[in-house]
C-alpha cells in the first residue's frame, strides 16, 4: 500500500530539532520526502505497524503531530502533481 506520512515536530521546545532529524530519518528509510515535512512510502501492513511504532516512540505528544494517510494499492488515479518538485513512482523501475 502507499502510505502518505505528515509531520509537524515543535522545533521550539528542547531536544525538537533532533526529534525533527530522527523523524525525517525514519521516513526516509521507507519512502520518499515529496514536501518539507511529508513523505510517501510503499509498504506492507507490518511495515506500516514498525514505522508508526519507530515514530510514535520519538515524537513528543504533547506538541508534536503525526498523520498518516493509506492511499491503497490504486494511487495512482489518488495523487496529481504538479509544480517543479518530482517523484519517482514506486513501480518504474529505479537505477542508482
Amino acid at each position: 500500500m502507499i502510505l502518505l506520512i505528515t509531520y509537524d515536530i515543535n522545533v521550539t521546545s528542547d531536544n525538537g530539532k533532533n526529534r525533527l532529524r530522527k523523524v525525517a530519518k525514519i521516513c526516509t528509510n521507507y519512502g520518499q520526502r515529496v514536501q518539507n515535512s511529508v513523505f510517501e512510502c510503499k509498504v506492507n501492513e507490518a511495515e506500516f505497524l514498525i514505522i508508526k511504532k519507530q515514530l510514535t516512540d520519538v515524537i513528543d505528544r504533547n506538541m508534536d503531530s503525526l498523520r498518516f494517510y493509506r492511499l491503497g494499492d490504486n494511487y495512482d488515479k489518488k495523487v496529481q502533481q504538479i509544480g517543479a518538485k518530482q517523484s519517482y513512482r514506486f513501480d518504474d523501475t529505479l537505477i542508482i
